[in-house]
């Protein structure tokens, strides 16, 4: 027994010698296909305009809300950040995986356990062994000898066992573990930065919808105003029934606008309710005053493509797959090497519980196991196949992710500049059709224009006025889409 603990004692550091072996591909960061320069333009197209992009780095020290300097969003957003469900709930998600990475780290130490039974035995007598034992004391020079039977058996001991990981198995494993918690990771800051945005365009969508409400409500005291002055001027007989008729019908028309765009006002507070974990209306107190649509900042950097790569945690995310991919490509193909085991079993066994811890009644199992895959129908060798697959998947996943990524910067962009050259236009329009129906009114209590002129005026500046409070709603969001898109604005 002493030469076979030597033995084994030997192959022990041997063992620990030949784990330095890992089997597999070593994972490389992969280098993203990045332009070097946008393709939207980075800056105005009007020179107009009131804000700027530009290629300076973002500050990731300062969030991306801020630009807005709209206290109500900044504190919507901290409240979001800190209460939202699906944040929350992208966080265990997060220890779900320090979890497993855990577990597949506990693979790489011995394991280690302690047992205590106590058990009444009976060996049945039709059974050689059983009937053996029970005769045993008939045979010539053992007369009087006799094995109990049942009998007792208590026993005090441990089991030890270690995997040396000879060719990386467990190494990979755990690699691959630990990818596994860094994609679990930027997927919670994926989740967040979603959420924020959320927040973001359902406030800005608040605001328009509340200054289209407004616009709307102004335009139909003016069309009552019109009434008025059309009933007038029919009493003084200078005008028609038809006038007072199509005054009422365009004051009418105003009014039924009005319900259409209080459902958009509680829609938007339901959906900043529910982006915070509160009950519908929960916000209503908070958030129904008008308040105006929050204003771009003057200059926005949005740094170089380059940049990406670390700022968008998707991108971060698909790099982290690989690396878990390409890790498990490692176990697969350790998996077709020799497993070595190094094992113990001691302790003690008795009879009688007062001889239990007696010098006599220790025993003691210890030695190596050597495991080699001989025949297993191709399973093994197909795992590593499949997992070959999977990372050339995962590669590929990477290059459509950041490919993608760069699509909806770029975008996000012209959205941007396209959308603020359309409010400059519309800013023009609507100061033409203020004149214009100034013009109309004066010529029409003139008598000089007919009361269509000043109707088709009037809707003219109604519906200009509503695209244009549309066109600041659409620029804000646009900002909004934009720092989403270039992986939040913050680090």
């Amino acid at each position: 027994m002493r030469d076979h603990l030597l033995r084994s004692i030997l192959i022990g550091p041997l063992a620990a010698t030949l784990a330095g072996c890992t089997v597999g591909p070593n994972f490389k960061p992969p280098v993203a296909e990045i332009p070097p320069a946008w393709s939207a333009s980075a800056g105005p197209l009007a020179t107009s305009q009131a804000s700027v992009v530009t290629t300076t780095p973002a500050d990731d020290a300062k969030a991306w809300w801020t630009s807005f300097d709209d206290a109500e969003l900044t504190a919507l957003i901290n409240r979001a950040a800190a209460a939202n469900l699906d944040a929350k709930e992208a966080v265990l998600r997060i220890a779900e995986a320090r979890a497993q990475r855990d577990i597949a780290g506990a693979a790489a130490w011995p394991s280690l356990t302690a047992n205590a039974s106590a058990q009444v035995n009976r060996l049945s007598e039709s059974t050689p062994t059983g009937g053996l034992f029970s005769k045993i004391g008939q045979f010539p020079g053992l007369s009087g000898v006799s094995i109990p039977n049942p009998y007792n058996q208590y026993q005090l001991g441990f089991d030890a066992s270690w995997e040396v990981d000879l060719f990386g198995r467990v190494r990979r494993s755990v690699e691959a573990a630990k990818a596994d918690s860094q994609v679990s990771v930027e997927d919670s800051r994926a989740v967040l930065i979603s959420t924020l945005g959320e927040v973001g365009r359902a406030y800005i969508d608040l605001r328009g919808a509340q200054a289209k409400r407004q616009i709307v409500t102004e335009n139909l005291a003016t069309e009552r105003d019109l009434l008025d002055l059309a009933s007038q001027r029919r009493h003084a007989g200078l005008s028609s029934d038809i006038d007072v008729v199509r005054a009422a019908a365009e004051a009418s028309t105003a009014e039924a606008q009005l319900p259409t765009l209080d459902r958009q006002i509680t829609v938007d507070i339901n959906e900043l309710s529910k982006l915070i974990a509160r009950e519908p209306g929960a916000l209503r107190g908070e958030l129904d005053a008008a308040h105006p649509i929050p204003p771009i900042p003057p200059v926005v950097p949005i740094g170089l493509p380059a940049d990406l790569a670390r700022r968008r945690p998707d991108i971060r995310e698909a790099e982290a797959k690989l690396h878990a991919a390409t890790a498990r490509v490692g176990v697969a193909v350790a998996d077709l090497y020799p497993k070595l085991t190094l094992g113990a079993e001691g302790g003690y066994q008795s009879e009688r519980v007062s001889t239990l811890t007696s010098w006599a009644s220790r025993f003691l199992n210890a030695g190596p196991t050597l495991e080699l895959p001989i025949f297993e129908g191709g399973r093994l060798r197909a795992t590593v196949r499949l997992q070959n697959a999977q990372e050339q998947e995962a590669a590929l996943d990477y290059r459509r992710t950041v490919l993608a990524a760069l699509h909806e910067v770029d975008d996000a962009l012209a959205a941007y500049d396209a959308d603020q050259a359309r409010q400059v236009a519309l800013g023009e329009a609507v100061a033409r059709d203020r004149d214009a129906v100034d013009l109309a009114k004066q010529r029409y209590a003139s008598g000089v224009a007919s009361f269509i002129d000043v109707l088709d005026a009037q809707r003219t500046l109604q519906q200009n006025a509503l695209s244009l409070a549309e066109g600041q709603a659409a620029v804000s969001t646009d900002l909004v889409v934009l720092y989403k898109a270039l992986g939040g604005g913050w680090s």
